[in-house]
Order: structure tokens, then sequence, then C-alpha cells
């Protein structure tokens, strides 16, 4: 692509009813990609009747889905723009039907627990494709950031509905039933994709670096699992190996790109004004949105003492006002607005929904479910607004990697949100639960309420009482840790993001200096 192509003043096309129609039919497989990762919540009880996992067993069929999706977002990311994010996608929704229909009626654990491996494989290619080809089809930055807008609402709204989806399915089917909800979503994609969907690939992609592959994969998963039993089991040796290890390989895979000819993931990415902020930026949101979730649906089944479907429910409220914002902040930089002040604005909106969830008593679900909205909101403001900058300063031969760059950080953003603030939360809980309770109590607050209802019956009681206090407190605390950081990152994105606009980023990034 010759850079007179790139800087051409001829304004872009604007999408039709085919784009959007399009666009409809992305958002199926990208919702039930999004689901699987929580759909199992409800699913599990009857999978363990059924097919009797071990305890290492159950713990891969429900993890192992997110680690390979994970894993392999780069190589997708970078794989789609090689050979067309078109032709990959479809390859993934092939893969994910498949495996999906496996796993509905798999007769043993193993066999589940292939089944979930291979839908994190059809994940992880449907994921980049899915914004690759909205970067492709919508050229208009106002059209584009709708796209993106809609995107990120229905990415984040997904991961909510899968539990409740999972509880209402398993209430009136069998467990496999979860999985079979998937094959009419990818069929349709399979039958409407080759007619409505352009191709996106790199004209000049260069050869595919095999070695950054295992690299990538060795940098993040160790980190991802280390990260996640840091939050369950606490800081225990081996699990800060895991990050350590997977930081080095971290370390190799940069060094990597830097030196190969063709790498997996540009460094010129990265020369483009605002992608560097908007990928760290992004990750900011991801920590403090995964932060949140991890007090506020304990809050609400086990403070409140809801029970797992109620609590499921409940937490779907917030996402009302997820609809709403990112439409809005799309709208408000289209019309002039600073993307700098729209993002400054997301970040401060969603400071104050972790205020409100550090004034939170042992009976105060309104209000936690109105922080939680109002956090949601602002971090999907934020998200949104980081991925129309990101992807508009990146050609659209590249959008794969980019988009690939942006959904690992925020895997890393919201297993780090979930340690951190996970942590905090556990290390005041400990503090305040009363001394004299039982070892297990001072664990964490479902091992405080099982040995309650052990209990003699006002025994118990006090316990259960102290302990929900005790849980309380943590969250407060998180909160206001989780407040800060949202505070400085909203002054880092004020300084970093101003007077930045994507027409900008592009002529800059396609220019003979850039890629």
């Amino acid at each position: 692509m010759t850079t007179s192509e790139c800087t051409t003043n001829t304004p872009p096309s604007l999408a039709g009813r085919r784009e959007w129609t399009a666009l409809g039919v992305l958002m199926l497989p990208l919702l039930l990609v999004s689901m699987d990762v929580s759909v199992l919540y409800f699913a599990i009880p009857s999978i363990s009747a059924d097919l009797e996992p071990s305890g290492t067993q159950q713990l891969w069929i429900f993890d192992i889905y997110a680690f390979v999706l994970a894993g392999l977002l780069m190589t997708m990311g970078s794989l789609g723009d090689r050979v067309g994010s078109r032709r990959l996608l479809l390859f993934g929704a092939a893969a994910f039907g498949t495996a999906s229909l496996v796993a509905a009626y798999a007769n043993s654990a193993e066999t589940l627990i292939a089944a979930r491996a291979v839908l994190g494989i059809g994940g992880a290619t449907l994921m980049p494709s899915t914004m690759a080809l909205v970067r492709t089809m919508f050229t208009d930055p106002g059209q584009r950031a709708k796209a993106i807008g809609l995107w990120s609402g229905v990415m984040t709204g997904g991961v909510a509905l899968g539990s409740v989806m999972s509880g209402v399915l398993v209430e009136y089917f069998w467990w496999g039933s979860v999985f079979l909800v998937n094959l009419p979503a990818m069929a349709l994609l399979l039958v409407l994709g080759p007619i409505l969907l352009p191709e996106s690939r790199n004209p000049e992609p260069g050869r595919f670096d095999l070695l950054s592959v295992p690299l990538s994969m060795a940098a993040v998963l160790p980190v991802i699992y280390g990260l996640k039993e840091l939050t369950a089991e606490g800081w225990h040796a081996q699990y800060v190996l895991s990050v350590t290890v997977g930081l080095f390989f971290g370390y190799l895979f940069v060094q990597r790109q830097r030196t190969a000819k063709s790498p997996l993931i540009s460094p010129a990415l990265f020369r483009g004004p605002g992608f560097t902020p908007a990928v760290v930026l992004n990750l900011v949101s991801a920590f403090a949105m995964m932060g949140s979730a991890y007090f506020t649906t304990q809050y609400i089944q086990s403070v409140l003492d809801k029970s797992a479907l109620e609590a499921a429910l409940w937490a779907l409220l917030p996402s009302v006002l997820i609809g709403v914002a990112a439409p809005v902040s799309g709208r408000l930089v289209q019309n002039g607005v600073d993307r700098a002040h729209v993002v400054t604005a997301g970040f401060v909106l969603a400071a104050c929904g972790y205020g409100l969830l550090a004034l939170a008593g042992t009976d105060s679900m309104w209000l936690v479910l109105a922080g939680a909205g109002v956090l949601a909101s602002g971090i999907v403001t934020v998200m949104s607004q980081m991925m129309d900058l990101a992807l508009g300063t990146v050609p659209v031969g590249n959008a794969g990697a980019a988009s690939s760059l942006l959904e690992t950080g925020a895997e890393f953003g919201g297993a780090l949100g979930m340690a951190v603030l996970g942590s905090i939360g556990t290390a005041f809980y400990r503090d305040e639960i009363p001394s004299d309770a039982p070892a297990a109590a001072h664990e964490t607050l479902g091992s405080a309420l099982a040995v309650a209802r052990q209990l003699p019956a006002d025994t118990g009681q006090a316990l259960a009482s102290a302990a929900r206090e005790a849980f309380t407190s943590g969250m407060q605390a998180a909160a206001i840790a989780g407040a800060v950081l949202l505070l400085g990152a909203a002054a880092l994105a004020a300084a970093t993001l101003r007077g930045i606009r994507v027409r900008e980023a592009e002529e800059a990034l396609y220019s003979p200096t850039g890629v």
C-alpha cells in the first residue's frame, strides 16, 4: 500500500444496509464467545453429577476455555492479517460449532475438557477477526465509532448474560443445552458470512514467525494462571514463580518481535499516535471492571444471601447502563469533543462508581448495584474509545494484530485486577474477622459461611454476621484503591490523548517514516 493511497483526501465511503446487517451477524458469535466465559457457572453441579470429574478435572473444565483463548489471541490476530480475517472467522465458527456439539454430548470429563479447549481456539479466532472486519467495513470515523460501541456493549454484556442463561437452561433442560445454543448462531455465520463479509488481510504480510507462537503462549499463560491462583489461594511461592516465568518469556517475546524480519506483532504498531496509550488505558479499564466484579458478585450472593440464580439476575441490572454509555461517548467525539476529555470523564465516572461501593454496608443492595452500573458505564466509555482510537491508528491489514493486542491486554488487566484488589480485600477481611473464629473462617467469606452453618444457631449466626461485615470492609478498602487508580488513569488519559485524532494518527502511521 503506497503513501499516496493512504493519505488521500477522498472522504471515506459510508457503510450501508449490507454492512450493518453484516455487523449484526458478527454480533451473534461475539456474544456467544463472551458468554462462554461464564456459561458453566450453574452447569458445573450437573456436569459433576453426570461425568463425575475429579477436582482437578472440574477446574480444567471451567478454566481451560479462558486460558486457551488468552494464550492464542495474538497468534490468531496476526494469522488473520495474513490469511484473511473472514477466512479465519469462518474457520473459527466451524471449529466453535463442532466443539459445542461435542461438548454437549460429552460422555467423559476428558472429552469435555478437550472440547472446551477447542472452543477456546475457536474463540481466539473469532474475537480479533470480528474487530478486524469492523475496521474494514466501517471506514467513516463516526460509523466506526458507533459499530465499535455496539461491539463493546455486546462483549461486556455477554459475560454477565452467560451465567444467567446457563441457570435458565439447566433449570429446564440438561447441562449440554448450554453448548447447543451456540449452533444456530455459528450456522448463520457460516451461511451469511461469505455473502455479507468482505475479506481483510495485509497485502504484504511477510512470513509467519512460528517461534513467536510458543513464546507468546509461554508469556501469557503463566501470568494469567499465576494471577488467577493468587486471587483464589493467596500469595504462595509457586504462583509468584508462575508470574515471574511468564514475565521472563514476555521479555523474550518482545525481543523476538524487535529483531524478527516478519514479527508476529509489529513494533511499528506502537509508533502510531495514541496506540500505546490506548493499549495501556484499556488494560487499566479491564483491571477496574474485573476487580469490581470479584466483589459485587460475592456481595450479592453471600453478603445479601441471594441464591446463585438470583444473584446473576440482579447482576444483569447494571448492564442496562452499558448499552447507553458507548454510543453517547462516540457521539460526543464525533461532535467535536476532544477524545481526551471523554476518556478522562469515563475514568472519573468509573471512580465515582467505586466511591459508591466504598460507602456500602452489609445491607446496601441498591447502592452496590448503582455503583456497579456507574462503574461499568465509565469503563465501557473508555474501552469503546480506546478500541476506536487503536484501530484508527493502524492500517486495515494490521487490524487483527492490533485488536488482539487490546484483547490480550484486557485479559492481563482483568486477571491483575482480581489479584490486586482481591488481595487487598482479603487482607482486610482477615484482619477484621474475629481472632477466635475457626481457622477455615479466616480464609474466605464462603468458607466462613460454610463453617457457620455447622455451628449452633446463635454462634453460627454471629460468625456469619462478622464474616459479612469483614468482607464488606474489604470491599470498601479495595474500592478506595480502585478509585485512586482510576483517578490516576484519568490524569494519564488527559495528558497522553489530548489533541490526538484518528485521521491524524492514520496519516502518521502510513507516512514513509511509519510502517
